[in-house]
């Protein structure tokens, strides 16, 4: 009740964000842990936030926030605008179509939602009222569009993802998720284009003409704005460098490109917009840093335990849980800001959702951010629609009805990529090279992850992969090779000849590795039954030789002999 009478008071006052995390972990460490009553015991806050500083993911943010800020002052945005106008402004709703595929390609520049949304909004608004387009339609279609920026890698909700689960089962590494988040931004941008596509057929008045004169000059003005995203992702997937090197390179090109090449900024507008992404910096690094505090509070009470106990309680089903916690998820996005959301809620759920539901990591990393981008639309807390609200001067309640058809779009499309995993799976496994379709774990069970079985071998004794097989081999012959060399019996040695480490094998079929028993002897059984058994082998020389196999179906359960005392 203390906490909670605390909260709803800094709350009413209208305290940031950052505070009211900071003022929640504090208490919670104080009254309840046990564990800070003192200057030193404070370290228990302190060094999540000083690991912090080794994730490559979170060096990353701040250059994509810098990066962006630089392209939404250089210009770089209204080429972009101009070349998707020319190439899909003839189409019906073109204007529409040309706005969703503007914030895709910003998105995928500047990695923020509400950057694209102002930088590209900002142009296609007033266009789009201009070619008479309802302006509610205008304005949800812009809202939604910008969200995608959750999505299109270099996505910064992606990296305070990985970040979040960075040390729970069910981490991720960045570059996957940016693939992986890469089909589901585009299946959203689709269904948004069909939907303006349809709206726009009944817009009165002629729409553009394509002619390759105006495409050409459109290309040729923003063929630098263009080959950004190109020069990110590729340099990421071509493994020329990490995303946090890649956020380096978006920071130094864009100042190149804004500054040499568009020349419409300055140094002195360069460093006004590296001020403007420092603020923005300097909040975020405070909620992360506090909120991976909370989470080390949360992990003492093992509240993953607890909600994993409700879970069970609850008999929940694979299916009845990604209902719940989508459920919840956006409710959350509702009512809190979706960064803080993601790194306080994000490790509690993804642990359950991989080890006991047995989903797949990325696929259930995607669904989350899905949600987040969600919560970016949705009231109260809805940054996106407060940023509408703002930049076009709009009453709040206006751009809340606005948004509602194309939110309703976007949940659509979260519950086909909460089914079927290949939405988000299929280009990670296609760069694998293992099969693209990936089922939904419907019985709950793990399901067999492609990608990491591709280099598996099939086996009767172990399920080690091929790698693994081949060192263990290697390793067993030198051994072998080494106790020939140095054995006194000139009877039984191997110094009149090297002899072939497969006969050695062969003559221990059942223990290749050495590992079976306590005594192991060159050329004896080591978990041999005694002599008097019939179906024992004493070594060679002993009679007749038993079928290895015979010997595994008679100790199925532990075929290596490592699990006990035979």
């Amino acid at each position: 009740m203390t906490i909670a009478g605390v909260l709803a008071a800094l709350a009413a006052i209208g305290v940031p964000l950052f505070v009211i995390i900071g003022v929640v972990t504090a208490l919670v460490w104080a009254l309840y842990s046990g564990e800070i009553d003192s200057f030193e015991g404070l370290t228990r806050l302190i060094e999540p936030m000083e690991s912090l500083a080794t994730k490559d993911e979170f060096l990353a943010i701040p250059l994509f926030v810098a990066s962006g800020a630089i392209m939404t002052s250089g210009g770089i945005a209204i080429r972009l605008v101009n070349v998707m106008k020319a190439a899909l402004g003839w189409m019906p709703g073109g204007l529409a179509v040309a706005s969703v595929a503007a914030c895709m390609f910003f998105a995928a520049i500047s990695g923020s939602s509400p950057v694209t949304l102002i930088a590209v909004g900002s142009i296609m608004v007033p266009s789009m009222i201009k070619a008479r387009y309802p302006e509610n339609f205008a304005l949800g279609m812009v809202m939604t569009a910008g969200s995608l920026g959750c999505l299109v890698p270099p996505s910064i909700s992606m990296l305070i993802y990985s970040i979040s689960v960075s040390g729970v089962d069910g981490n991720v590494d960045a570059s996957d998720l940016f693939l992986a988040g890469l089909l589901p931004a585009v299946t959203i941008a689709g269904a948004l284009a069909l939907y303006s596509v349809w709206v726009g057929r009944k817009i009165p008045g002629p729409r553009e003409r394509f002619t390759w004169n105006q495409m050409g000059k459109a290309t040729y003005d923003g063929i630098w704005a263009l080959a950004l995203p190109v020069l990110i992702l590729g340099g990421i997937y071509g493994g020329l460098y990490t995303p946090s090197r890649a956020g380096a390179v978006a920071v130094v090109y864009s100042l190149f490109v804004t500054m040499f090449i568009y020349r419409e900024l300055d140094w002195k507008g360069a460093l006004k917009a590296l001020a403007e992404a420092g603020k923005l910096m300097g909040m975020l690094i405070l909620i992360i840093g506090l909120a991976f505090g909370l989470n080390e509070f949360l992990a003492i009470i093992q509240i993953d335990e607890m909600l994993k106990q409700l879970v069970v309680d609850w008999e929940l089903g694979p299916i009845g849980f990604m209902l719940v916690v989508n459920a919840v998820l956006i409710l959350l996005g509702a009512l809190m800001d979706s960064i803080s959301a993601t790194l306080i809620f994000a490790p509690m759920l993804a642990p359950i959702a991989v080890g006991h539901y047995g989903m797949d990591p990325l696929h259930f990393g995607v669904v989350f951010v899905v949600n987040m981008e969600i919560g970016y639309l949705m009231p109260p807390v809805a940054t996106n629609l407060f940023v509408a609200a703002a930049t076009f001067k709009k009453p709040f309640g206006q751009v809340t009805r606005a948004v509602l058809p194309t939110l309703g779009i976007t949940i659509a499309a979260l519950v086909l990529f909460m089914y079927v995993p290949s939405c988000s799976k299929g280009l990670v496994n296609m760069q694998r090279g293992v099969a693209i379709w990936e089922p939904f774990p419907w019985d709950g069970k793990p399901a067999v992850d492609p990608a990491a079985d591709a280099d598996k071998i099939p086996s009767g004794l172990s399920d080690l992969s091929k790698k693994q097989a081949d060192e263990a081999l290697e390793e067993e012959a030198t051994t072998l090779d080494a106790g020939a060399a140095n054995a006194p019996d000139a009877g039984t040695s191997d110094t009149a000849g090297e002899i072939d480490p497969a006969q050695k094998y062969r003559a221990n079929d059942d223990d290749p590795f050495g590992i079976g028993g306590d005594n192991p002897t060159d050329g004896a059984d080591v978990k041999s039954a005694p002599a008097s058994d019939a179906t024992s082998d004493t070594g060679p020389g002993a009679g007749t030789e038993v079928d290895p196999l015979k010997k595994y179906h008679q100790n199925d359960d532990d075929p290596l002999g490592i699990g006990g005392s035979p």
